[in-house]
């Protein structure tokens, strides 16, 4: 039996992406978080807080030690999926890989560090400050394997002789035009879904009336803040993202927005379907919405897919991956808006269920937004590995043992999602929140019992 081996190069791919970005974004955004609790902690003498920031960096813990096995396998697969591409782009993103896996030792060392030294420093502040080379190097690990990706999509910093890449100038292939609005996304991105994944735990707890009321609560408020102004954030990356689409990959754009015709004043196109002659039926549509999205003028002209040549035309499903991401970005302000906003009105319970479940919701859904993003990102590059210079199908392995190899990453990663799930629930459910409160803040529990 014979097997296409450029689309069992992508299935590898796109199973070790879609894994590894769960572990990439709490990664990311869990040491914030972390050190904000510990800082309010101390800042307001609170004990809540204090054990929010130990909690949460237990688990964190776990999913860092996830993370550097699906890293090691992102590295792993490149090399052997992707052959022909390392061969040609090898030298150019070789410093930025470099520099990844420095940020995450970086990192590892102060996370140590900050791990074994709670309630060590007289003063307290001597240990949070422990928190903040984890937060740089975990942002920085981001930062550069985001450059790598920014890239791929608008290729920079070399000369191309004889269909080799010369004259190499690493910093520049890293700053390349894709990368300052990527950086800002993801990280954004990032910050916001850990907010609404701690969030969810916090809301879900609450509706389970275990105990430890005072402290989810506190929790909550927290990360709902957090999730208002990363909303925000993440909304205004995503409008420079869509800027930079409409000068440097304006098929991308087209194609996600169903976008056919060049003309000016052109409409957001938001869900509905294609019919047999590629006409759009039943969206909704924003009239000028569009070119102000791609140029901030309601009546710029914006470019359509038609002057795209056919066979470098992105999959035209983007687009429903466009909307979906997009949709829980508003859902996800939305919600944590009305929380704040309701508890300011001491007649407003704003723990009513309606609203817990809400924001329980959250948590999945924003980590299903990064995972729709990152398969925009990549599916919106097609046909191409590198924009311009070499095609997927160019650039994968040719080994008739890739089967074998799909089957591998496959194995691994439901062995290490298992064992995530396992030792969480383990680390978690043998030791809960009311349990230590009880022992070790029992002046606390009184209140937490309610």
């Amino acid at each position: 039996m014979e097997f296409d081996t450029v689309t069992i190069s992508r299935l590898i791919t796109a199973m070790t992406l879609i894994f590894h970005i769960v572990f990439a974004t709490l990664g990311v955004g869990v040491p914030l978080f972390i050190s904000l609790a510990e800082f309010i902690g101390i800042k307001k003498k609170d004990k809540h807080y204090e054990l929010l920031a130990k909690r949460w960096s237990r688990g964190f813990v776990i999913s860092v030690a996830i993370g550097v096995v699906t890293g090691t396998a992102i590295a792993l697969q490149l090399s052997l999926v992707w052959p022909n591409f390392m061969e040609l782009a090898g030298n150019v993103i070789a410093l930025p890989l470099f520099m990844e896996v420095f940020a995450f030792f970086f990192e590892a060392i102060f996370l140590g560090i900050y791990l074994y030294t709670w309630d060590r420093f007289k003063g307290k502040y001597t240990h949070w400050l422990l928190s903040l080379p984890v937060i740089i190097g975990a942002g920085m690990s981001a930062v550069f394997i985001s450059t790598v990706n920014s890239f791929m999509n608008s290729p920079d910093g070399f000369t191309m002789v004889n269909g080799e890449f010369t004259a190499v100038n690493p910093l520049q292939a890293m700053l390349n035009p894709s990368t300052p609005t990527r950086v800002f996304h993801v990280l954004g991105g990032s910050y916001l879904t850990v907010a609404a994944i701690l969030a969810a735990l916090a809301a879900f707890a609450l509706l389970k009336k275990k105990g430890a009321a005072e402290y989810h609560k506190k929790a909550l408020k927290m990360t709902v803040i957090s999730m208002v102004v990363f909303s925000l954030l993440t909304a205004l990356g995503g409008d420079l993202s869509a800027k930079y689409l409409a000068k440097y990959q304006s098929e991308k754009l087209a194609a996600a927005e169903w976008h056919f015709e060049t003309e000016g004043n052109a409409d957001l196109v938001l869900f509905g379907w294609l019919n047999e002659d590629n006409e759009v039926v039943g969206a909704i549509r924003i009239p000028g919405f569009l070119s102000f999205l791609a140029n901030g003028d309601f009546t710029s002209e914006v470019i359509g897919l038609e002057e795209t040549p056919e066979g470098e035309r992105p999959p035209l499903i983007i687009h429903y991956l466009f909307d979906l991401m997009v949709s829980i970005g508003l859902f996800l302000l939305g919600v944590s808006s009305l929380y704040l906003v309701l508890s300011r009105f001491k007649r407003w319970d704003v723990h009513n269920k309606f609203i817990l479940w809400l924001l329980a919701l959250g948590g999945p859904l924003a980590m299903l937004a990064v995972e729709f993003g990152w398969v925009f990102a990549e599916l919106g590059r097609q046909p191409w590995i590198l924009r311009g210079y070499m095609t997927v199908e160019e650039a994968a392995t040719k080994s008739p043992y890739i089967v074998h190899m799909f089957f591998l990453f496959l194995a691994l990663y439901l062995v290490l999602g298992t064992l995530f799930v396992l030792t969480l629930r383990k680390l978690f459910k043998d030791k809960p929140v009311e349990l230590e409160l009880e022992k070790y803040y029992p002046e606390l529990n009184k209140g937490d019992k309610k």
